[in-house]
């Protein structure tokens, strides 16, 4: 299987799995091997960058929802220079694409972050999130910026104001959109009694982000792609995205609750999943298991 998510030209990115983890839940590079097959996987988008240092957020980070979570990280991390330097040499070693992604802040800055990536093969992707306050005007000019980076762009789109800004973002150069970050909210933290602000995680998020993709599939150009991210906790969720109109999906919250179900998600998707044996016995089948087990298994029996 190979999957095209980004418009065909000579810098698109091919995939072998509609399945990757979205920006911020694995890290910026191999944290999760020990837990996840990362060949079954489509590509690694990493933890978001700037271009300067960014520390982590004061005060409360997560509270609990119903059915859910609530996350503000304040997206730590040292700086792209930094970034570079310290994962460099564990892209070069993982089996699968990375995909590098900047949080979006200025012009000025993608122009820095083009200098420090083109020519870096280990970088095989740009995913640009936008801020959800944003305006068309100012979208426009950041994701005219990043096309100046010689890689293929994945543009995430705010929650909130998806549908308004693809038009601008596509205008600009985007090689994909992927709908779309985590909405944000304000919830009370029950140990400070606090009203905290933060991005809303979990399964209830899925029908709203699964209606966006329906509409700008049928907005859009078909040779755009779009990539679905939002409440995926099952394979049937990222099936339903791929049905709505998307090429291919990323998972959060379901890593870090069950890092398995990532990989069972990616081999459902890539076709990796065995059938099971109307007659198997619980002992020789899980839903985890994968052609290469099935045939080792035969082979001992």
């Amino acid at each position: 299987m190979v999957v095209e998510v980004t418009r065909p030209g000579k810098t698109s990115l091919l995939l072998s799995t509609p399945v990757m983890p979205a920006a911020g839940t694995v890290g910026f590079g191999d944290n999760y091997r020990r837990l996840v097959d990362y060949e079954k996987l489509g590509a690694i988008i990493t933890n978001p960058v700037t271009i300067e240092r960014w520390h982590p957020a004061s005060g409360t980070r997560l509270a609990p929802l119903p059915g859910g979570i609530l996350v503000h990280t304040g997206l730590p991390n040292p700086g792209l220079k930094s970034v570079i330097q310290q994962n460099r040499q564990v892209w070069e070693k993982l089996p699968i694409p990375v995909v590098l992604h900047l949080a979006g802040t200025s012009a000025p800055h993608m122009k820095r972050a083009g200098e420090l990536i083109d020519g870096l093969d280990v970088i095989a992707g740009i995913e640009l999130g936008l801020n959800d306050d944003i305006d068309e005007d100012e979208a426009f000019a950041l994701v005219s910026a990043a096309t100046a980076i010689e890689k293929p762009l994945l543009v995430r789109l705010p929650f909130y104001e998806a549908c308004h800004l693809a038009p601008a973002a596509l205008d600009a150069g985007a090689d994909a959109l992927v709908v779309s970050a985590a909405p944000r909210g304000t919830a009370r933290d029950e140990h400070t009694g606090r009203l905290v602000s933060g991005r809303i995680y979990g399964p209830l998020v899925k029908p709203l982000v699964l209606r966006i993709v329906g509409r700008l599939r049928r907005q859009v150009p078909e040779e755009i792609p779009i990539i679905g991210a939002g409440g995926i906790h099952s394979p049937q969720d990222a099936r339903d995205y791929i049905e709505a109109g998307a090429v291919a999906v990323q998972v959060d919250t379901a890593t870090w609750a069950q890092p398995k179900m990532l990989e069972r998600i990616a081999r459902d998707l890539g076709g990796w999943i065995a059938t099971r044996r109307k007659d198997a016995l619980m002992d020789e089948w899980h839903p985890d298991m994968g052609q290469t087990e099935a045939a080792q298994r035969r082979n001992l029996g």
